[in-house]
Parts: structure tokens; C-alpha cells; sequence
């Protein structure tokens, strides 16, 4: 895998697993993560596959999950 850095391509993030989310819309149009090999999560642009990654630390990823969880940025979809 190449050095991992926040805004790579991520095309080049070799070796790793996209997902998203099952309430993702039909069209695909949707939010991916992926776990990388140093533990670090990759999220991406499901529209733009080859477009840049942001990497987080899983404490960052984890702050953000229950965050979301708890209602903290309901009022981005009100």
C-alpha cells in the first residue's frame, strides 16, 4: 500500500473494503468508508470513486458515530 495521506486519490488506497450505508439512496449516490491497514478509516464520494479520501483516526470516527447517533447534526437534514 502506498503512504497513506488525507486527500490521496482514493483509487490508490489499495487492498481496501468500500462500504455504505443500507439506507444509502437507489442511485448509489452515498458516503463509503473503508478500514485501512493501520487502522485509520478512509471515507469517499461514492460518485466519485477515484476522488480524494478524508482519513480519521477510529477515536475521530467514533466521536463522529455517536455523535450522529446522539441527534448532534440532525439539524443538517431538517
Amino acid at each position: 500500500m502506498n503512504q497513506t495521506h488525507n486527500g490521496m486519490p482514493a483509487n490508490q488506497l489499495d487492498g481496501v473494503t468500500w462500504r455504505k450505508s443500507s439506507r444509502s439512496n437507489p442511485n448509489g449516490n452515498c458516503v463509503e468508508v473503508a478500514t485501512l491497514a493501520d487502522g485509520q478509516i478512509a471515507v469517499r464520494n461514492s460518485r466519485h470513486p477515484s476522488g480524494p479520501a478524508l482519513l480519521y483516526t477510529p477515536s475521530e470516527m467514533s466521536a463522529f458515530v455517536l455523535g450522529a447517533k446522539d441527534g448532534d447534526f440532525d439539524y443538517l437534514i431538517a
